[in-house]
């Protein structure tokens, strides 16, 4: 029986870029289900780096949740909870593919200006 490590917060940081990074790509390919997945994974595990960071809990879905409506009240800005909802959007597209093309195209930018506020976060120096 292996054991898992767990993950820093930096490495959670890294994946959440490399999976924005890898949406990008899959998107560009025409791949709309892995782009959709890959965006999903970078908005959790940029709230999982955050989470962890401040010592939140994370590791289910609720959890994660919750930590969005935590951010969004401590930082009084509603679009935490826009940018997740987004990224949730894409969680179910990866498996339901309901979204249309335009709908994607207006939801990216959504998502990844999340992921990269909350990395922001994360990275700050007061965090």
């Amino acid at each position: 029986m292996t054991t898992r490590r767990t993950k820093t917060v930096q490495e959670h940081v890294q994946i959440a870029r490399s999976f924005l990074e890898n949406a990008g790509r899959e998107f560009d390919a025409g791949d709309q289900l892995q782009g959709s997945e890959k965006l999903w994974g970078a908005a959790t595990h940029a709230v999982t780096a955050l989470a962890k960071q401040r010592g939140w809990r994370f590791g289910k879905s609720n959890a994660r949740f919750r930590a969005v409506e935590r951010l969004s009240e401590e930082e009084n800005e509603s679009f935490f909870n826009t940018g997740y909802w987004a990224a949730e959007q894409f969680h179910a597209n990866f498996y339901h593919d309901f979204m249309e093309d335009d709908t994607i195209e207006r939801g990216r930018p959504v998502v990844a200006e999340f992921v990269r506020r909350v990395l922001v976060l994360v990275e700050s120096p007061e965090a």
